[in-house]
């Protein structure tokens, strides 16, 4: 019985040190994340097609770069001086399917509605975000979160990550 009360305290107190050390307090802060909106010229078919082909070229071109980022600075930092490179790749699409407008891109905070991505919804408020507008940008977008990765995922450079087991190791001095 000991035994036992001994380990039901040890596995309270490790999910206690998880819930401070993930700042549980009704889910993560506005500022922990990172997001991406590309935003299409109209909501015409043509422009929400183009959107998507943009984005998958983008995703493509940026999943290698910001696959090494640990922090949401280094996130931020990557996505910033990519800037010039993602307006070429846009740009480039745009011409080559003899759209008579150009992309323009920086990172930036903005006020953004509540949203939902898979089982993650982020609450209305500011973000930072790389804001990719095609043309106008008044038509629909299609967004995502750069971080925590939650869309720029490559197949063969899965790390998965427990934050329990980065508290436990912490907790022990384990490297």
């Amino acid at each position: 019985m000991k035994r036992l009360l001994s380990f039901l305290f040890v596995v309270i107190l490790i999910v206690a040190l998880c819930l401070i050390g993930m700042g549980i307090k009704g889910g993560k802060e506005k500022e922990d994340y990172l997001r991406i909106h590309i935003r299409a010229n109209s909501n015409s078919e043509r422009d929400q097609d183009i959107k998507y082909e943009i984005k998958d070229k983008i995703v493509e071109y940026l999943t290698p770069i910001i696959s090494t980022c640990e922090t949401r600075e280094e996130f931020e930092s990557k996505l910033a001086s990519q800037i010039p490179q993602i307006v070429c790749i846009a740009n480039e699409i745009l011409a080559q399917n003899n759209f008579d407008y150009k992309s323009n891109a920086s990172v930036r905070s903005e006020y953004f509605p509540t949203r939902t991505y898979g089982s993650l919804t982020l609450q209305a408020g500011q973000y930072e975000a790389l804001i990719l507008n095609l043309g106008s940008g008044e038509g629909d977008n299609w967004w995502c979160v750069v971080y925590p990765p939650l869309c720029f995922i490559n197949g063969d450079n899965i790390v998965y990550k427990s934050r329990l087991l980065e508290v436990i190791k912490n907790f022990f001095g384990v490297k």
